[in-house]
């Protein structure tokens, strides 16, 4: 750690980081930009001088949902080169619940956990604050043993190296990788698999805080580390008032799920980690939804000892996480092995063995029983390569070269006005207005059930709580209890709940601690209806909203006749959680007079934040003041959903006549709020022997949600970009919205534009494969030209799509690139690349017409001072920068007159490598608009390949916040991202000749998706399977795994334990 700091010279440091992530254009919403400010800041203080991939190990358990992340790493790339002995006292805090005791010596730690044998020890609180704060845990009593110097020491051995158990996973990194760097490789095979477990466990922040022997303790059945210690035999050393004991990390180590044989009044001491032996080999494998900063899947340690000079196996273990309700050994599969030597024989042996003893319940936790299954037996194939090839020294395979970057600004690209306030934490959000003068604290009561009608809701224990104040329902709503777009939602359900996390009411305290124990206390009964989740299970019910969307054009029939192949199929596309930084959040300040209102509010929608709180309250809209400075994210999440939580508020604030605030927690907000639609399409489309389309039929199946929102608006978007850039002679379309019992689905960047024109990608992706032509030949055989008429008869005109597509073929080197992949995939056996082009032609309207208009107005005083309003709301777009250079340009072309007559008068005399090529017209600010298509971009990764939400059948959101939700990170994003912008392609519609740039660019993400299914192809037609296959939206690991149908699937799906024999495998050593 650096010396400490000043007050002065901590400003100045700070300062630094804000000013090159602010000039790099790293700060859009900015919500997010202090944490990262702070994270860099931390890594400079402990390394002065990082490599780059120091900086981007920093930011691991960093989020941003709007940048895409590059331009941060860019800016912070230009800080990368080519503790206190003061004596401790015990400390002890007594909470209204909970007490918490720091001893200083270990005397005083053992004495403690005698006292208190149930009491639990924490060193980062990583897993106990969440268990308590997420899972409603309670633990009297906590010691923490941060301070004990036995457990906080680091020894080296002649068998190992010994850690205190207290000491933090980056301790342990920092000294294994010193370890690994300077000892003989043969004696670190263990440190290794160690350092790669923890490159990818958590963040640093984590990493920093959280405990080797929390690790271990916690017995996770998922654990990164556990399945590594336990194949390894590492040692752990306990210790009691009946003194020191010394067990090995063996297969009797876990007693049940997060049980150990650690007695009750046992401490963890100390934790060694074994070095490795000549002629022992050690591997640790871990798959998650996304690769940094995920829990595992499955995880595992692999170690093999052979005998002295020989490829005979003297000593195997092979350890899984995710397997068991415990980190488990494969012992028959191991006691089989022993003996053996390492040829293919063995690896057919083994995988029949691992087949049968890694089995697993079809109804196991975790679900993807088959995907688990499969990976046990990859991990081993993996393992059997890397020793395979440690014992050849030989190396196979080839890697496709990397380019520079390179990026094509035009215009000027003047930086976010606020982004300096955003990087040093100065910008002002909703939450950060300071607290009112006798404010309350609002949290929601919501439903627990899908589908039921509400008996009774009890608060008498919530009214023991201290600070408790009231409780709020629909019968304290003072105007209408109707609210929604559709007039069919309530501010509080009555009688019957319709979805997990409707609202029923709300408590208020006069903290938030208290009003969160006291919501937790209110009872509700219920009588449980049958729920709808799906859309398949909608389908069968007929649960629909009314409006059926439609729009044909031409003759289908006769196109089918005339078509040389016809092909049908569907494709699931699910939904999106909008994961904005900000999560929803309402101030309302009552103003004690004729009913007025003021509310701060995270919201994309002022208007209907007024209506709808009008509404509620009884008093006409102009009681009511909504106030917006600027949102940490929206992306839709906040047009309209962000009113199911102002109302109540402004509605508490009414009965209490007080000011009330209310921020929701990220599960709370996941829960309630709804996001992207879920969609199926199902196709019917006829083409020509080479590839040109003649005729589609196509019906489209959202998933709505328990109100209609805005999903008829996304329906009809979706069916305007049925074609997404092709041009299609015979159209016939239907679209319908399903009603479920799941929160209502709402806008979502692209609108249903990217279902739509995910679906056109999918048949036009199958098709191709069916002519056996290249996909990017048929692609650009169906693109529109210039002048055609679209399915609802758009002429196109300005149409550059054309252009784009040639640019970037010739830009991102695609048909040279594309023989590297082909020629990488036939020398690969078991890895695989892929590589698609995708082009996207994105309409830009409200459906409604009287809603595509916008005003401003400008003042400019007499000090020259300016004064700007405008109808938009600033979420990391960049609106009000782009308003500031327009009113600029206005301002001084009208004052160029009054300054030629008077050239030196004052103020007061003048009264004033993924490549993306965009065509977004005259760029009003070519750094934003490159910051929104790369974030835009990443956003739609996550959509087709990591973000999943998964609900229980009675309609439970399982993935509720980052713990389960996966959105990308800065390791998921390409290694190499070229944005450039069209030039020369002025828009003559609109403003300053620009266009769009928000919502379009989302939808090229599905190249990363339709690359990944090439690869998948080149897979498949190695097991001899060449037909189109379906691959449903995200491609998540789980859908890859198992669509890459090979010997290892086809094993775990073999009924019972009868598993078919292995063929002749090519056995390339692993690359």
């Amino acid at each position: 750690m650096a010396p400490n700091k000043t007050g002065d010279e901590l400003v100045f440091f700070v300062n630094g980081k804000k000013e090159r992530i602010a000039k790099s254009h790293g700060s859009q919403c900015g919500f997010c930009t202090p944490g990262i400010v702070m994270s860099m800041y931390t890594l400079l203080r402990n390394k002065p001088e990082p490599k780059m991939e120091d900086i981007e190990d920093a930011f691991q358990g960093n989020l941003c949902r709007c940048t895409g992340y590059r331009p941060i790493l860019e800016g912070y790339r230009t800080f990368a080169k080519t503790q206190s002995n003061k004596q401790q006292k015990q400390l002890c805090f007594k909470g209204e619940r909970v007490t918490w005791i720091q001893p200083t010596t270990l005397k005083e730690l053992v004495a403690l956990k005698s006292q208190y044998p149930n009491a639990k020890l924490v060193v980062g609180n990583t897993e106990v604050g969440i268990e308590m704060r997420l899972k409603n845990m309670l633990y009297p009593v906590i010691i923490a043993p941060a301070w004990i110097s036995e457990m906080n020491a680091v020894q080296h051995t002649e068998t190992g190296v010994t850690f205190g158990a207290a000491c933090t996973l980056s301790l342990v990194e920092e000294v294994l990788r010193k370890a690994v760097a300077e000892l003989p490789p043969y004696k670190t095979e263990v440190f290794q698999a160690v350092l790669e477990q923890l490159r990818w466990f958590a963040g640093p922040q984590i990493r920093n805080v959280a405990a080797l022997g929390g690790n271990i303790m916690t017995a996770s059945p998922i654990s990164d580390l556990n399945p590594v210690l336990m194949a390894s035999e590492s040692k752990l050393t306990l210790v009691s008032n009946e003194g020191k004991r010394t067990i090995t990390m063996d297969e009797k180590f876990f007693t049940g799920y997060r049980k150990t044989t650690v007695k009750p009044e046992e401490i963890l001491l100390s934790v060694e980690i074994p070095y490795s032996k000549k002629g022992e080999y050690f591997s640790a494998f871990k798959q998650a939804s996304r690769r940094e900063d995920d829990i595992a899947i499955v995880t595992c340690g692999m170690r093999v000892l052979f005998q002295d000079g020989t490829k005979r196996i003297e000593k195997i273990k092979l350890s899984y996480g995710g397997m068991a309700p415990t980190t488990v050994l494969a012992l028959k599969t191991c006691q089989e092995l022993s003996g053996r030597d390492w040829n293919e024989k063995l690896l057919q042996d083994a995988c029949r063995l691992l087949a049968g003893e890694m089995d697993l319940s079809p109804s196991a936790p975790g679900g993807m029983v088959d995907f688990r299954r499969t990976l046990t037996l990859s991990f081993f194939f993996k393992f059997y390569l890397t020793v395979l090839q440690k014992l050849s020294k030989n190396h196979n395979g080839t890697e496709v070269p990397r380019g520079q970057a390179v990026e094509d600004m035009v215009g000027r690209p003047l930086m976010h006005i606020s982004a300096a306030k955003q990087a040093c934490g100065e910008a002002v959000y909703c939450d950060d207005i300071p607290h009112y003068e006798n404010e309350l604290y609002l949290t929601l009561v919501t439903s627990t059930k899908a589908h039921a009608k509400i008996l009774s809701v009890d608060v008498s224990e919530a009214q023991t709580v201290p600070g408790f104040v009231c409780f709020v329902s629909a019968k304290d709503v003072p105007g209408s209890n109707i609210t929604g777009i559709a007039n069919d939602e309530t501010v509080f359900a009555e009688d019957v709940v319709t979805c997990v996390g409707h609202i029923i009411g709300a408590v208020v305290a006069d903290t938030q601690e208290h009003s969160r124990r006291a919501a937790k206390a209110v009872k509700i009964k219920y009588e449980e209806l049958k729920p709808i989740v799906t859309i398949q299970e909608a389908i069968e019910k007929q649960s629909f909203f009314k409006s059926i969307k439609r729009i044909n054009k031409g003759d289908v029939k006769k196109g089918f006749e005339e078509s040389d192949h016809i092909l049908e199929g569907e494709m699931y596309i699910g939904g999106q959680e909008h994961f904005y930084l900000e999560t929803h959040c309402t101030v309302a300040v009552p103003k004690g007079e004729d009913g007025e209102m003021e509310l701060f509010v995270s919201t994309q929608n002022l208007m209907k934040t007024q209506e709808f709180a009008a509404n509620a309250l009884g008093v006409p809209s102009n009681r009511v003041v909504v106030r917006v400075k600027r949102m940490g994210g929206g992306f839709g999440g906040k047009e309209t959903r962000s009113t199911i939580l102002s109302t109540v508020v402004v509605v508490t604030a009414f009965k209490t006549g007080r000011p009330v605030r209310c921020m929701l927690d990220r599960d709370e907000d996941m829960l309630i709020s709804g996001g992207r639609h879920p969609f199926l399409g199902r196709y019917k489309v006829g083409f020509m022997k080479n590839g040109k389309v003649k005729s589609l039929e196509v019906s489209y199946y959202s998933n709505g949600g328990n109100s209609v929102d805005l999903s008829y608006g996304v329906m009809d978007r979706a069916l305007l970009h049925l074609d997404n850039s092709y041009n299609i002679p015979n159209v016939r379309s239907m679209g319908i919205v399903c009603k479920t019992n799941l929160p209502s689905n709402t806008a979502f960047r692209g609108f249903g534009g990217p279902q739509g024109m995910m679906i056109a990608e999918c048949w036009m992706s199958d098709l191709a494969r069916k002519c056996g032509l290249p996909p990017e030949e048929v692609r650009k055989l169906n693109l529109y030209n210039e002048g055609d008429l679209t399915h609802f008869n758009q002429k196109l005109e300005g149409f550059t799509l054309r252009r784009c597509w040639d640019e970037c073929m010739s830009s991102s080197n695609y048909h040279a690139r594309k023989k590297l992949i082909e020629e990488f995939n036939k020398q690969n056996r078991w890895k695989k690349r892929g590589m698609c082009i995708i082009p996207t032609k994105f309409g830009i309207s409200f459906t409604v017409p009287f809603l595509n208009q916008a005003g401003a107005l400008v003042h400019v005083y007499t000090d020259g001072s300016v004064l700007l309003t405008h109808g938009g709301t600033e979420m990391g777009q960049g609106l009000h920068t782009k308003m500031i250079q327009n009113a600029c340009q206005t301002i001084l072309k009208r004052l160029e007159p009054i300054k030629q007559s008077n050239p030196k008068g004052s103020w007061e005399d003048w009264n004033i490598r993924t490549d993306i090529v965009m065509d977004v017209g005259t760029s009003l600010n070519p750094a934003i608009d490159i910051g929104q298509v790369e974030g835009a971009f990443v956003q739609g990764l996550g959509l087709f390949t990591i973000e999943e939400l998964r609900y229980s059948p009675e309609g439970n959101l399982y993935t509720r916040g980052p713990g389960m939700y996966k959105i990308p990170a800065f390791g998921d994003i390409p290694t190499e991202f070229y944005v450039s912008l069209l030039r020369d392609c002025p828009n003559s519609k609109a403003v300053y000749s620009s266009k769009a740039v928000g919502e379009p660019p989302l939808f090229l993400s599905a190249s990363v998706f339709y690359a990944i299914k090439d690869a998948i192809y080149s897979a498949r037609k190695d097991s001899g399977l060449t037909e189109p296959f379906r691959l449903d939206s995200p491609a998540t690991p789980e859908r890859i795994r198992n669509a890459c149908v090979d010997i290892f699937t086809e094993m775990v799906t073999a009924s019972g334990f009868t598993v078919c024999s292995l063929p002749h495998m090519e056995c390339v050593c692993w690359s």
